[in-house]
């Protein structure tokens, strides 16, 4: 079947969940999980996977190995495909409605070394600063994990200084779930947020590229 929207059963659905985040909850409504998130995330996936890529669906169990907050669950069903590792596009549905962003979400210390070096760069920092300004202006929200101050070896005067500060950078739109969201609407809109994101994607795939060091064991 194609998509036709994600169902008010899937707000629903999330809304228990932050209410009792337990495997009782879980296992009772695992019904609804599979046929009102999980399938139409993977239809909404399917669909736009001839121009963006084939996205891959996050489970649903959270990794409280090292979280001070044990809860079992995660409150949202996200998709993100990769164009780099850790970069590249992602959707999410929750309670709150539905989230679309892109960008990159690894913060590797050789990943932060070559953001930084190409921002600080006139030649490729300037495009960046431009396609940042272009989506703030288009009314998408800059975001990620950044410095307070200023990240040592540049100076408070730096014309890019803000950028600078970022250990990630993505940028994302938040829609409330409004009427539209349960119809096939949401493969345009998500679609179309992609298309604006695609040249930060671009920029910090070229620039800023998966991690070159092994992983932490």
């Amino acid at each position: 079947m194609g998509f036709t929207g994600f169902p008010d059963e899937a707000f629903l659905y999330y809304e228990g969940l932050e209410a009792d985040n337990s495997k009782t909850y879980f296992t009772r409504h695992r019904h609804l999980y599979e046929q009102a998130v999980r399938a139409p995330m993977e239809a909404l996936a399917e669909e736009l996977a001839g121009e963006f890529g084939q996205a891959t669906l996050f489970r649903p169990y959270r990794d409280v190995r090292y979280a001070k907050d044990k809860s079992p669950y995660k409150t949202h069903q996200g998709a993100f495909v990769d164009v780099e590792p850790g970069i590249g596009l992602y959707v999410e549905v929750s309670a709150a409605g539905l989230y679309v962003a892109g960008g990159c979400y690894t913060k590797a210390p050789d990943q932060v070394a070559r953001y930084r070096a190409a921002v600080d760069d006139d030649l490729t920092g300037k495009p960046l600063a431009a396609i940042t300004q272009a989506l703030e202006e288009a009314g998408y929200e800059l975001a990620g994990d950044r410095l307070k101050t200023r990240p040592r070896g540049f100076d408070d005067g730096h014309p890019r200084i803000a950028l600078l500060r970022h250990r990630s950078l993505y940028a994302g739109v938040r829609f409330e779930p409004e009427p539209w969201v349960l119809t096939g609407e949401v493969r345009d809109r998500v679609a179309a947020a992609w298309r604006a994101f695609g040249p930060l994607v671009d920029w910090l795939a070229a620039h800023v590229r998966g991690s070159e060091l092994p992983p932490r064991r």
